[in-house]
């Protein structure tokens, strides 16, 4: 099992099918739920938290929000390069390493399709350590899908003739 491989119980495995449910609870309120003492379930979130096993993100459900959503492949020499304009670019929400025949996508945001692909084409088209670019349009999730996103960007300032932002160091 899963669990067993990441070193964790059954009372840490219902702790965190819990908190991923109902992010609010309180551990008083987790403990009465899985009939342990609250210090205890201190104890044990503690202990998910630092072996990196229970995070938590702040951000943007990407099931609720009114911007577009797009999922864009690459094919690139330098997966690292990518990562960093990722961090850079507001737009750009997050990237995943991959296998297959494109090694990155990336997850990126904007109000309409006209600035998706402005963002595409000025860090990634005709870049010259990528090969393929592919962009898919997310029409639907299926559960809750939260992404940091910087909410104080004003998303409605691209200018679209010159450069993506106005944030970007490329």
């Amino acid at each position: 099992m899963l669990s067993e491989r990441i070193g964790i119980d059954d009372i840490d495995c219902k702790i965190m099918e819990l908190i991923q449910k109902e992010p609010n609870l309180t551990h008083t309120e987790i403990a009465g739920r899985v009939n342990r003492s609250q210090p205890t379930i201190g104890m044990r979130v503690k202990k998910l938290e630092k072996l990196g096993i229970l995070k938590y993100q702040a951000g943007i459900n990407i099931k609720v929000a009114d911007l577009l959503f797009a999922r864009v492949d690459i094919l690139t020499k330098n997966p690292n390069k990518i990562f960093d304009i990722v961090r850079h670019c507001p737009f750009m929400l997050t990237a995943f390493r991959l296998s297959g025949n494109n090694n990155i996508s990336i997850i990126i945001a904007g109000l309409s399709l006209k600035d998706l692909d402005h963002v595409i084409n000025h860090h990634l088209r005709g870049n010259p350590e990528i090969s393929n670019v592919h962009m898919d349009i997310i029409e639907d999730v299926v559960e809750d899908f939260v992404l940091p996103i910087d909410l104080n960007f004003d998303f409605s300032r691209i200018e679209l003739e010159n450069s993506c932002c106005g944030n970007c160091e490329f």
